[in-house]
């Protein structure tokens, strides 16, 4: 696997079994800085968007491998088509 997964600092994401499996895997944890209401705000607003462009375009999803295959396309078109306005109207790519 491989990668890096970034959390705030709740007490799921730095308890010991859970950094234990990050480590099995290959990622890399990383947590937001303490007392910085602005450092999880972009993959807040990321998720946020998922959901409502994605997950909550369907009354319900026909399994767990639909919707995994719809998140790999969701993020494909959001790197390579989906323009930004805080990069002036580009890509991401």
């Amino acid at each position: 696997m491989g990668g890096s997964y970034h959390s705030d600092r709740g007490v799921q994401y730095v308890s010991l079994a859970y950094t234990d499996t990050l480590a099995e895997h290959g990622v890399a944890p990383s947590v937001g800085t303490v007392r910085d209401s602005y450092d999880n705000a972009l993959a807040e607003t990321v998720n946020g968007l998922y959901k409502a462009e994605l997950i909550y375009s369907r009354p319900t999803w026909p399994s767990t491998s639909a919707i995994e295959l719809a998140t790999l396309e969701w993020v494909s078109w959001w790197n390579h088509q989906r323009l930004h306005e805080a990069l002036g109207y580009q890509t991401p790519v």
